[in-house]
């Protein structure tokens, strides 16, 4: 919002030295609020001219003073500008102590997340996965572009984020980023530890955060059935890349492993478990947690098909694997071609494995929590309620068909 703004030179009369001559103020002015502050000089009055707020005269003294004040009223309006930009409150006050350098620098926020970002990438591959810094980034553009868009700054000051300017980002994410609520929220949560930085280091005084709700609702993840698994194990497709593909999400269903652990795996991570049988034992790269899971035949099979190729036989990674990106998109040519009706994605062979390979077969939930790499098992409990659903599903139709009358 514009204010008015302007300022004034004037002698001030009441404090003549022993030569006549009285000192020189400026008078700032916001929106009818008054500051003044001396300028450091002295003039005769006799030479001022109250009309034109300058000196009178061509003498060299008269024409450096009235190019100090130029210079003076200058420096004063970039301020005022400056601090417009900023989102800031403008008073003369604040103004005033800006040009006689007493104000304090308020953090700003998009230079808070960017300071917190550069930390987090030099801290990649040792406290922080890859996935992390790509998160916290996304979070920061879209904070930067509501502020462009809400407050039509390039930044403002971390002290003016507050419970409207939250709700605001969280529908901004919802409306001009068409982001899920899930997705809103993880997104705004990200932005909530810049905020809790600044609380924390005293640059504001109250956490806006305090009463911010960001619950994520329940969603039931798709996964494959035993006859839909099946029905890819069988398809034979000619394109060898669109069938490495297959072979490696097959293999995530079979391991559980998410996309980061195949592409890293090694054969350094092929061990003999306690039963005698080969196990995979690698450290996930999200959470830094230890996973152990035995390796079932068909996970073996896939292993085996691969040892020699050629992207296989120049390195020490067990799967050729291709970039997130275009595996998720073959994936979606594999689902047309084996008459699969879901968004097939990489991370559903995880949810498959949780749920069709071992919870639906009998394992228990703590060796399926332990072989995923879960901190929790209430992570991995979702997966039952996800079969619990399944099974309240298929008793609804088993009804229908039965025709029962309640």
């Amino acid at each position: 919002m514009n204010s008015s703004f302007s300022t004034l030179f004037y002698p001030k009369g009441n404090d003549v030295d022993k030569n006549g001559l009285i000192p020189l103020y400026m008078r700032i002015t916001v929106d009818g609020k008054r500051s003044e502050l001396s300028v450091k000089r002295k003039i005769n009055p006799e030479k001022w001219n109250s009309q034109a707020g300058k000196m009178k005269g061509t003498t060299h003294e008269v024409r450096e003073l009235n190019r100090f004040m130029d210079h003076t009223r200058a420096k004063v309006n970039m301020i005022y500008e400056r601090l417009m930009e900023e989102g800031l409150e403008v008073t003369p006050i604040l103004i005033k102590n800006a040009y006689l350098g007493k104000s304090k620098t308020s953090k700003m926020t998009l230079d808070i997340f960017q300071d917190h970002n550069d930390k987090i990438a030099a801290l990649v591959g040792k406290d922080f996965a890859p996935g992390t810094i790509e998160r916290y980034c996304t979070a920061k553009k879209h904070v930067e572009e509501y502020i462009k868009k809400e407050y039509k700054v390039e930044d403002i000051p971390i002290k003016k984020v507050d419970h409207a300017f939250i709700d605001g980002l969280e529908y901004y994410l919802k409306t001009e980023r068409d982001c899920s609520h899930n997705t809103a929220v993880k997104y705004i949560t990200n932005f909530k530890k810049i905020v809790r930085i600044a609380f924390a280091n005293d640059w504001i005084q109250k956490d806006p955060f305090l009463h911010w709700k960001g619950r994520l609702k329940i969603v039931d993840r798709e996964f494959l059935t035993e006859s839909e698994i099946q029905q890819m194990l069988e398809k034979e497709i000619s394109n060898a890349r669109l069938d490495q593909v297959k072979d490696i999400f097959l293999f995530s269903c079979f391991t559980g492993l998410a996309y980061s652990d195949v592409k890293k795996l090694s054969n350094d991570n092929l061990v003999l478990g306690i039963d005698g049988e080969k196990w995979i034992k690698i450290k996930r790269s999200k959470t830094d947690t230890r996973s152990n899971i035995p390796i079932l035949p068909s996970a073996q099979a896939i292993i085996d098909k691969y040892a020699e190729h050629p992207a296989i036989l120049n390195g020490d990674r067990i799967l050729p694997v291709l970039s997130n990106q275009k595996m998720n998109a073959y994936l979606k040519e594999i689902a047309d071609l084996c008459g699969i009706n879901k968004n097939l994605t990489f991370h559903l062979a995880r949810h498959t494995f949780a749920t069709t390979v071992t919870l639906t077969n009998g394992v228990s939930i703590e060796s399926v929590s332990k072989m995923l790499g879960h901190k929790s098992l209430k992570t991995t409990q979702h997966y039952a309620k996800i079969l619990d659903r399944k099974v309240s599903d298929d008793m609804k139709m088993l009804r229908k068909r039965l025709n029962f009358n309640s």
